[in-house]
């Protein structure tokens, strides 16, 4: 009997009933954690980007893309952080002196940094 090319690539088949229907399954996938910026992206690419999110669940690579995402998503934000205090003159002086102030520049920076790295990586 001739085999289908699901069959020679080490795929088997099963009765259900009257179809005959191919085993299909996920192939295993190392287990990363994702923070934030992984999990918004992989919200992103279930609501807007349906077949690619279906293209890297079935292909076993979705877990590591997502890892990866949020990686270089973090480290752009610590970047940006870094960056718009250095720009600002917001230092652990001001810390010292004013802490209210600091708190508050400083979350007003995380929040336009958030938002830059959601336009830039996340939802790319």
């Amino acid at each position: 009997m001739v085999q289908s090319i699901f069959e020679e690539m080490g795929g088997r088949y099963e009765r259900q009933g009257e179809y005959i229907l191919p085993c299909l399954t996920i192939p295993p996938e190392k287990e990363q954690s994702i923070d934030l910026f992984g999990r918004r992206h992989l919200d992103y690419l279930r609501e807007y980007r349906k077949i690619t999110y279906t293209n890297l669940l079935t292909s076993g690579r979705l877990n590591a893309y997502l890892a990866d995402i949020d990686r270089q998503a973090q480290e752009h934000f610590e970047r940006l952080i870094e960056g718009m205090k250095q720009a600002q003159g917001i230092t652990e002086c001001l810390k010292e002196e004013n802490a209210l102030e600091w708190t508050g520049r400083t979350n007003n920076i995380r929040a336009c940094a958030r938002e830059i790295v959601g336009k830039e990586i996340i939802f790319a």
